[in-house]
């Protein structure tokens, strides 16, 4: 995972009197792994590591705490391994437990979340916790922080905040609030209220990306009386993946000041020199995920702006692909007539009865749905969060939105600025609150 081995670096290098104890919040990914990190990579027997959990099960989070087995993962399991220098160690593991299998397979996320738990517990021993309960506030005090829940509190020299991504904002149309909307799903992996959904229901899911594609999948999989209309400003979904190809396809980024035209340009350009040798699109995409990082940092504030009103959907539906399977799935619907993707977005709603009835520029009539599922994607602006964990260490100063409120502000080793503009000594971040100083943290 990118970020979390820089995590571990800056943990053991800590001169403190008592820099063993670290605290990790969020039980998701990102925290299963800085914790295996951690553990795997030092033979100090005083380290004390505790994870923080609300559930109290590791391994979950939003990302891979589905329990629809038809929901895959959208990157081949050869290339999941908690190891970045053990890449066999997802299909290892697999073969352990009896499964056979394929390198360049997709995987059901769920069997993912088990195989982080697995490999958590192969290297846990006395130095490992783990606590269940939301953390409310982080408060500094001498030598460390105190992490406080609803009912203790607890010591550590250094916090990681591992709180991964957020819930969608709320629907609104022209700053009009839609909660209230009849069979309003905000949540959209609350997948127990979608399968009790009616059996003949039309649903409108708002959004296109990968959750939605998820939404469709449990939705009108084991109903065929259900239809779903999914429905974003572009309407574009994610693109799928294909048979591996063998051929790679290395992408020398320009030296120099990039821009966001300028990158979409040469990303054209080699995407076209590949298909003059017979090498698909997809395999520019996957050569350029090493430099991701080190090219968003290359741009100054305004690129990046650019770049974000511009050229992004573009990049992301090529960039985070459907497994084959998957996209199989969407395109039978779709032929089928049971889902429908429109783009242009949402004019109005309104209320007819127990439904709601949408307006959308792209279709001639309107929609009448008996739920609206949120895909909307996570909520990025750590201002407008509803988590109590993130408002406090706002209202202390603790952490700031990064310029383009994509998440906490930090610098590309892990460390968090406070409201002072300085870092925070002892605190730290991996995973998604850091995509505004490193676009992609995987």
């Amino acid at each position: 995972m990118g970020g979390v081995v820089g995590v571990e670096d800056r943990v053991v290098a800590r001169e403190r009197p008592d820099r063993h104890r670290v605290a990790i919040v969020g039980g998701g990914a990102s925290g299963v792994l800085t914790a295996l990190q951690l553990l795997s990579g030092s033979t100090d027997s005083a380290l004390c590591v505790t994870v923080h959990e609300a559930t109290g099960v590791l391994g979950r989070g939003i990302a891979y705490g589905t329990s629809d087995p038809r929901h895959l993962l959208n990157v081949r399991a050869r290339h999941m391994s908690a190891y970045a220098d053990v890449p066999s160690d997802l299909l290892d593991w697999a073969r352990r437990a009896g499964r056979d299998p394929d390198p360049q397979g997709f995987l059901p996320r769920m069997e993912y979340a088990a195989y982080l738990q697995d490999t958590l517990a192969a290297v846990a021993d006395h130095r490992l916790t783990i606590s269940a309960g939301r953390v409310e506030d982080v408060v500094p005090v001498p030598g460390g922080f105190e992490l406080r829940t609803r009912d203790r509190v607890s010591t550590a020299a250094t916090v990681v905040l591992a709180h991964g991504n957020q819930a969608p904002q709320g629907l609104s149309i022209g700053g009009a609030d839609l909660t209230d909307l009849p069979g309003h799903l905000p949540n959209p992996w609350d997948l127990a209220a979608i399968r009790a959904l009616p059996g003949d229901a039309t649903v409108a899911i708002v959004g296109t990306g990968l959750t939605a594609v998820d939404t469709a999948i449990t939705l009108l999989e084991d109903e065929p009386g259900r239809h779903a209309v999914m429905v974003s400003r572009h309407g574009l979904l994610p693109r799928a993946h294909i048979a591996q190809q063998s051929t790679a396809w290395v992408s020398d980024v320009p030296e120099g000041p990039l821009t966001a035209d300028g990158l979409a340009t040469f990303v054209r350009d080699q995407v076209a020199a590949a298909r003059a040798h017979g090498v698909d699109w997809r395999a520019v995409v996957d050569g350029l995920r090493a430099p991701t990082q080190s090219i968003w940092q290359r741009l100054d504030l305004d690129e990046r702006r650019r770049l974000l009103d511009h050229h992004v959907r573009d990049w992301e539906i090529r960039r985070h692909r459907m497994a084959p399977e998957v996209g199989a799935r969407i395109d039978g619907y779709c032929r089928d007539g049971r889902l429908v993707l429109v783009g242009g977005g949402v004019a109005a709603v309104d209320v007819r009865g127990a439904r709601a009835e949408l307006s959308l520029p792209a279709l001639a009539e309107p929609v009448l749905a008996d739920a609206v599922v949120n895909c909307t994607g996570p909520l990025t602006d750590v201002t407008r969060s509803a988590d109590p964990l993130l408002q406090a260490l706002q209202g202390r100063g603790l952490v700031v939105p990064d310029p383009l409120r994509l998440g906490i502000e930090s610098t590309p080793a892990g460390d968090v600025f406070g409201a002072d503009g300085q870092v925070v000594d002892g605190l730290l971040a991996v995973g998604p609150p850091r995509k505004g100083t490193l676009w992609e943290s995987t």
